[in-house]
């Protein structure tokens, strides 16, 4: 171990001497109180340490000892339903041990090591195995059976293997390699923050994270192993978004990184998620969630930290063949971090203070999500879509945070606080978001629907952005200046608004929605613009046509319990055709 002593002391930064042999991100451990830090320079003997933990009352000459081991997170059995703050310490059992506040300095181990685990293997004696194979399962809650792996760098021939209940510190299985020596194989892991675990191949984002919330599934889509950003101003809706995805979408494991928001928001998820069902199972949906807590009074340096803590588990889910989501509120907040600590460093700034690496780290970030082939011999298809929240100062999402994130992910959720206002959500602007998965993703949707999804997908985009252009000339003149035919479009994209678009997460039924049922949502509003558009041709009256009493069975259409979904599709579509063709009738 490296030893040297403090020499200078700013903020989360500390200086040390006598570090010639220490690493570049090397944990550390600083003063008497053994505050947990990182190197993230050295010139020479003197390393620079971003301190993890509250560094008032350091001074110079105190000691400080490198573990010569990077930043790393255990991976085992015990992380599902887990809170832990940003450098993985669990804060339930600090707050047993300390009381409601963070005591510097405390050390206690990430996982519970003495708890025992019932593993049932599944690879016997004599399997010849490679890093990423499975040797075998745990039941970890009612939800998540984690698959035990062979840990990265041990291959050969399993020469014992046992069954029972263990700690996750005890041996499970012994592996002797080609060149005779024999490892042993515990079911815990640990895997540096900084470095991506491997994969063999990425694959092509050809289907999509089905989410349930119509404004993300039909016109902006993200794909399995996608990114995606929530730029939004303040009280737009971000976290709660962030929230309703967690909760519905198609993903097996969820992580979520509360990285430098508001305590009171964290709070919030802290207190909700237990209480959440999971709708598929109908256990808690902390029973396949993993928290990370690190709120805007944490010691700045650990939300640097966190986002990386919070994808390494993600991808080591991954690596069994789940789908994960992870949800990260918010990446500015990250980036603040940065900025603080490039300024301690005295680094040149970039735009706005940000330092000058800004763009690439959070392109180091992102790039880890992906639909991945595992390794090994027996490979398995798991897939991480990341999801993150920028919070630009004044919603100005011409801020390099957010410039820097959009030239990275491929799907953007522009949030709008006057859309959030109107009491719409989710608050997403259809004529700013947009997603560059949707051409990849078209043949699927189709498919899956048994429809033509992407043509129906096509002519509501091009009927909101119709609206847009024709409100302009409301505001100007006025409705009565609009023909028949524009003012119909105006009806029919209000209906898709309204009707399609908007969406009560507090209603139990309209909360989620099915893709087959948003495609007969999507042909029940265009079938109305199309029969009423024919009927304004065979000379019907615009007036008649906009105030159907079908329009309002229409708009309650997404509250029909799906059982009933394709009876209402035809009932409705009957009661439309008649009312239209009387319309005929009677202006005949």
């Amino acid at each position: 171990m490296s030893k040297g002593t403090i020499k200078k002391v700013a903020g989360p930064l500390v200086v040390a001497t006598g570090m010639r042999d220490a690493n570049m991100f090397d944990v550390c451990r600083v003063a008497e109180q053994r505050l947990i830090g990182e190197i993230i320079e050295i010139h020479g003997d003197e390393a620079s340490i971003q301190v993890y933990e509250e560094t008032s009352g350091l001074g110079p000459g105190e000691p400080v000892e490198s573990t010569n081991a990077p930043l790393s997170v255990d991976l085992a059995p015990g992380l599902i339903g887990s809170i832990f703050d940003g450098i993985q310490r669990p804060l339930v059992k600090i707050m047993e041990m300390t009381g409601n506040n963070l005591t510097r300095g405390v050390e206690v181990p990430s996982l519970d090591m003495e708890k025992k685990w019932t593993f049932v293997p599944t690879a016997k004696v004599g399997d010849q195995v490679a890093p990423c194979d499975v040797l075998g399962t745990v039941q970890e809650t009612h939800i998540v059976e984690q698959r035990i792996m062979v840990p990265h760098g041990v291959e050969g021939t399993i020469v014992s293997i046992e069954s029972g209940d263990f700690t996750i510190e005890e041996t499970i299985a012994v592996i002797e390699t080609a060149d005779g020596e024999k490892k042993e194989v515990a079911m815990l892991q640990k895997w540096p923050v900084r470095v991506g675990r491997p994969y063999k191949e990425k694959l092509s984002p050809t289907m999509p994270l089905v989410t349930g919330q119509r404004v993300i599934d039909a016109l902006f889509p993200i794909a399995k192993g996608g990114t995606a950003a929530i730029p939004g101003p303040f009280g737009s809706g971000k976290t709660v978004t962030q929230h309703q995805l967690a909760k519905w979408a198609e993903a097996d494991i969820v992580v979520y990184i509360g990285c430098g928001e508001r305590g009171n928001e964290m709070t919030d998820v802290l207190n909700e998620f237990p209480e959440l069902k999971d709708p598929k199972t109908g256990y808690s949906l902390m029973e396949r969630t993993v928290l990370i807590a690190n709120t805007s009074d944490m010691p700045v340096a650990a939300r640097e930290a966190s986002i990386y803590v919070g994808i390494t588990i993600a991808e080591y889910f991954r690596d069994m063949g789940f789908s994960v989501a992870l949800m990260a509120d918010s990446t500015s907040r990250w980036a603040e971090a940065l900025r603080e600590m490039s300024g301690r460093l005295e680094e040149m700034p970039g735009e706005e203070g940000y330092p000058a690496y800004l763009g690439s780290r959070l392109a180091q970030f992102y790039e880890r999500a992906g639909r991945v082939i595992s390794c090994g011999n027996n490979p398995r298809e798991g897939a991480l879509s990341v999801i993150g929240a920028v919070s630009p100062p004044g919603g100005d999402i011409s801020e390099p945070v957010s410039q820097a994130t959009l030239r990275i992910v491929k799907v953007f959720w522009g949030l709008d606080s006057n859309l959030a206002y109107r009491r719409h959500f989710p608050a997403i602007n259809w004529l700013t978001s947009y997603s560059l998965y949707t051409t990849d993703m078209g043949p699927w949707f189709d498919e899956a629907v048994g429809g033509p999804w992407m043509e129906c997908r096509g002519r509501m985009m091009a009927m909101l952005s119709d609206e847009a252009a024709l409100e302009e000339i409301v505001q100007l003149v006025g409705m009565d200046a609009l023909s028949a035919p524009d003012r119909l479009k105006m009806e029919a994209a209000r209906s898709i608004r309204e009707d399609f678009l908007h969406q009560d997460s507090f209603n139990e039924v309209d909360t989620y929605t099915e893709l087959d049922k948003q495609f007969l949502m999507m042909k029940l509003i265009l079938a109305y613009y199309d029969q009423a558009l024919d009927a304004l041709e065979k000379g019907a009256s615009i007036e008649t046509l906009v105030n159907l009493d079908v329009r309002e069975r229409i708009g309650r259409y997404k509250y029909t319990v799906h059982d009933r979904v394709q009876d209402e599709y035809e009932n409705v579509m009957a009661q439309l055709k008649q009312e239209v063709e009387n319309t005929i009738v009677e202006e005949d």
